[in-house]
């Protein structure tokens, strides 16, 4: 098979077939940086062992039928530096996290609401944060089917992950996901295959959907003109979830895409092959 066939079809291949190559998992998505993923070698094998980093379970795969992975999820507020994932079995496992430099972004909204709620609104957006990080905690038994995860939507990125958001000339949170520009009504599709363990109508994030891929591994659909899926639902991958709209807090339409490992936000462009250093 000549090297660029072999490689189209690696790159199409579940997660059960990536033992066929010991680096590629790796190779991948470590991107260890604040906002990254960092894949450490647990050297351990036998059952699957349980990690966790900074106290939460961490995604763990296997590798060549008895060789094990942890893939940990980095928050953007992480310090570059050593840090550590436990295993269960009192073994520790250092890595190092460089550094990342994020740009700005500058927004206007004609809502002042939307960037300065008022009391009612708060109270409200409390209700639904509180919602969206039980969700985003959630850490189902399953494997992924697959991590070099599928596009939602066709289109080109209209603002990256971990951008620095002004609204109205003020400063906001980080960009926890990827913008892609298609038009309303564009199908959104399951990355991977998943349950849906969460939907609602959100102040900023409009109509919502969370789907858990497995162990921690979720993705978070938002502003969408309708939701095509209900609570509980078992998705195949590629299974559409709902179509673009502008709901929430938004300036028109388009698709935002979060990925969370470990209740950590990181970069969705890792798992489809666009990440920038």
């Amino acid at each position: 098979m000549p090297r660029f066939l072999a490689l189209i079809c690696c790159l199409a291949l579940p997660l059960s077939a990536f033992a066929a190559n010991d680096s590629y998992i790796s190779r991948l998505l470590n991107k260890s940086v604040p906002g990254g993923v960092a894949v450490i070698d647990l050297g351990t094998s036998g059952p699957a062992p349980h990690a966790s980093f900074q106290g939460r379970p961490v995604l763990v795969v296997n590798e060549q039928g008895n060789h094990w992975l942890a893939i940990v999820g980095l928050p953007l507020t992480l310090k570059p530096g050593i840090q550590q994932v436990q295993v269960q079995n009192g073994q520790a496992f250092n890595f190092s996290v460089g550094s990342k430099h994020y740009p700005e972004q500058r927004i206007t909204l004609k809502n002042q609401r939307q960037v300065n709620p008022e009391p009612d609104d708060l109270k409200r957006i409390n209700g639904e944060l509180a919602e969206q990080e039980a969700a985003y905690r959630s850490f189902s038994p399953g494997t992924p089917s697959n991590l070099l995860l599928d596009k939602p939507v066709n289109g080109p990125l209209s603002s990256r992950f971990g951008v620095r958001r002004f609204f109205n000339g003020e400063e906001r949170n980080p960009h926890a996901g990827l913008d892609f520009a298609v038009p309303a009504g564009t199908p959104i599709k399951t990355p991977a295959s998943g349950k849906v363990v969460l939907i609602g109508n959100y102040f900023f994030n409009g109509n919502t959907v969370f789907v858990d891929h497995g162990q921690g591994f979720i993705s978070m659909f938002c502003h969408l003109s309708k939701i095509d899926v209900q609570i509980g639902q078992v998705l195949n991958r590629g299974a559409v979830v709902g179509r673009v709209g502008s709901t929430g807090r938004a300036t028109g339409p388009h698709m935002h895409w979060n990925v969370s490992l470990n209740d950590a936000r990181v970069d969705p462009a890792i798992f489809i092959g666009a990440f920038q250093p």
